[in-house]
């Protein structure tokens, strides 16, 4: 039967959801820094699947209703395939959905007689533990549930998670989340806010940007917990419940969910789920609803799966946090494109243990879409812990007295021009050289992950460019000839400007694709600077390429290439360009061969490397196999494809010697990448 062509409205939406989605996957995945909350997030997403399955043809294999968080290209660290896929959760919000998913699972079994082992549902990052002979061998990440992030050294330094266990199966996968407790959280963002770091939005926000560092030190500082919650695969031990494998999880010394119960009914299910959502704000950790898990291991077999989530499994999650509060003010804040956005000064309220005193309006068209009003009386919620929102204007109690917000014609800081582009709902300050774009554009430049230059965080470039410092990204590098000055600030001192100075030094061998996510091109992210640096060699070549050779590149769309033909077209961005290679900033290539751009040879290959390697980082090394389409590995096994071994090889030499796998010199190796 042939598919239902779908309306161009439809299919227009459709294609701006999945963009949407995306973009914010990446932020909270990656960035560990999301924009809109779960429950905007969750919106979307029912709003794309909703469409895919009115029309079948909108459906896409990259779509993110096909998909588990981020693809692996986009992820920092090596790369660790699952055994067994770690899916994500399908969401009910209202008890008339949790009637229609035991219907289902009833009607899955052909019968009622099954037990559920209800369990809070933590806000944190989910982690594989494997441990072979007792003994941890790998610790991941999900990633996209297929592939996640090696992280094993920085699991390691949480107090507890054992290293070796006895009594344990041969063969065990454990699944757990990685939280951060309240009272560390708000110490953490405390410490941050002194040394004039951006905070953290809240703790989930914390514990995946905690995990995720490059330093495990940082990691073990941060007073990491886990919660073990499901399991992979198991050899050794026969286990046919999800009460069984907490049990073992239990036993071997693992922390498992406190408030896990076992029933058999939906009102048992509804009372546990009202019991929890009292305990939530007296709790040690933060929890945004229960997960209900079918108990029996021989009925999950039966359920199955779908293509993001298990038919076993669902994620019953509370009602966004809300209360009452009034609009003083309206401000307009210029972010670093110049974009203009409205927030509302609140009169301040207590919102799940938060005092809020901001909310966001986004944009005009969601101001109109509320009627909101300075003065007015408004619901405010913090949904996920991300930035609060208005949203519903109490009309009922107005006075008359409130005011229409109007939009600005001129920007609030430099009192240039505002316009609002065609097909935008967001107005924009045309001035380039805006005070607060020029700002934010330096706080962006120096973030984690642009050049990560620790120590210039937003209050001290804010400082700095208070105090006349720092005009142009290239200042920073000219802050060397000012040392005596910034020795005189407050709070600063000749070791804290030592250290300072020497980050900056360091900043100085960014590869080229964190250089352009540093520029702050409009529509260029992370992943699209390196799609960037991984087809042209300098930012020269870039620079020259014009709108046409731009969109030859894969997953350069026509508005992508427009933005980025327009920023090098601009002689002020060429200038900054020029003073930052007059600095010194090296724009260093990344490693990248023509069989990168197009036959992808390693594919289906694994590679180890063990050793030093002279002429490449093991970073740039593993990077070019993923841009060859293979794997690198951390370890050795039958499975593995090639071991490439540098100066001082480690026991990962003798396992391929062992194992009977190809061995391979450095030079071997560049010549199979064909550099």
């Amino acid at each position: 039967m042939a598919k239902e062509p779908a309306p161009e409205s439809a299919a227009k939406r459709a294609a701006e959801l999945r963009d949407i989605i995306k973009h914010h996957n990446y932020r909270y995945y990656v960035l560990d820094s999301p924009e809109i909350s779960d429950a905007e997030y969750d919106s979307l997403m029912r709003e794309l699947e909703t469409l895919e399955k009115q029309y079948p043809s909108l459906l896409t294999p990259d779509s993110p209703t096909q998909k588990v968080g981020v693809l692996p290209e986009q992820l920092t660290f090596a790369p660790v395939k699952h055994n067994v896929a770690m899916l994500s959760l399908e969401n009910i919000l209202k008890e008339k959905e949790l009637t229609e998913w035991l219907d289902r699972v009833y009607r899955g079994l052909d019968t009622t007689d099954v037990s559920f082992v209800i369990e809070p549902k933590f806000d944190g990052l989910s982690v594989e533990l494997v441990y072979e002979s007792g003994r941890l061998k790998v610790g991941s990440t999900r990633g996209d549930g297929e592939t996640g992030e090696n992280v094993t050294e920085n699991l390691r330094t949480l107090k507890e998670i054992p290293k070796h266990i006895s009594g344990a199966p041969e063969y065990l996968e454990l699944r757990g989340e990685v939280y951060m407790r309240k009272k560390d959280f708000q110490a953490l963002n405390e410490q941050r806010q002194q040394e004039g770091e951006p905070t953290f939005a809240n703790p989930r926000n914390a514990a995946a940007g905690s995990l995720r560092q490059l330093d495990p030190k940082i990691t073990a500082s941060r007073n990491l917990s886990i919660f073990i919650y499901d399991g992979g695969q198991v050899r050794g031990a026969k286990i046919e419940s999800q009460a069984e494998l907490l049990q073992l999880a239990k036993r071997l010394g693992f922390p498992t969910p406190e408030l896990a119960a076992l029933c058999r009914s939906k009102n048992e299910i509804s009372k546990i789920y009202e019991e929890m959502h009292q305990k939530r704000e007296d709790m040690p950790y933060e929890i945004d609803g229960l997960v209900i898990k079918v108990n029996s291991f021989a009925q999950r077999k039966i359920l199955g799966f779908r293509t993001r989530s298990p038919r076993w499994a669902v994620a019953y999650k509370f009602p966004p946090r809300q209360k009452e509060t009034k609009i003083i003010s309206v401000v307009w804040q210029v972010g670093r494109t110049g974009a203009l956005t409205p927030v509302a000064n609140l009169h301040p309220v207590d919102i799940g243990g938060v005092t809020v005193k901001r909310a966001t309006l986004h944009n005009l068209d969601e101001i109109n879409r509320l009627g909101v009003r300075i003065g007015d009386s408004v619901i405010v919620e913090r949904a996920g812990d991300v930035i609060p929102d208005v949203v519903e204007v109490l009309i009922e109690k107005r006075t008359g007295g409130e005011k229409k917000i109007a939009p600005p014609q001129v920007c609030p800081v430099c009192k240039s021009k505002v316009v609002q582009p065609e097909g935008e709902v967001v107005s924009r300050c045309t001035n380039i050289a805006c005070p607060a774009q020029v700002k934010e554009r330096l706080i962006h430049f120096a973030s984690r992950r642009a050049m990560d230059i620790e120590g210039l965080g937003d209050k001290i470039v804010s400082l700095f460019f208070e105090k006349g410092f720092l005009k142009d990204p290239s200042d920073i590098y000219y802050l060397k000839e000012r040392r005596e000055e910034l020795i005189r600030l407050e709070k600063f001192g000749k070791k804290s400007v030592r250290n300072l100075l020497d980050r900056i030094e360091e900043s100085r061998e960014r590869p080229l694709s964190r250089v352009l996510t540093a520029l702050g091109i409009r529509h260029v992210g992370e992943h699209v600077a390196a799609v960037l640096a991984a087809n042209f060699r300098t930012i020269d070549q870039i620079a020259a390429a014009g709108e046409e050779k731009l969109q030859q590149v894969p997953e350069i769309g026509p508005k992508v290439a427009q933005s980025i033909a327009e920023f090098f077209s601009n002689p002020q961005n060429r200038e900054v360009i020029d003073r930052l290679k007059k600095a010194g900033v090296k724009f260093v290539p990344e490693i990248v061969t023509e069989a990168a751009k197009g036959e992808q040879k390693f594919a289906g290959k694994t590679f180890v490397f063990t050793g030093s390697l002279a002429t490449l980082s093991r970073d740039d090394a593993e990077a070019l196999v993923r841009r060859l389409g293979g794997t690198a590995s951390s370890s050795v096994s039958k499975k593995t494809s090639y071991v490439v071994a540098g100066e001082s090889p480690g026991s990962k030499y003798n396992k391929a010697l062992e194992l009977g796998v190809t061995i391979l010199t450095e030079p071997e190796f560049r010549t199979l990448a064909g550099l």
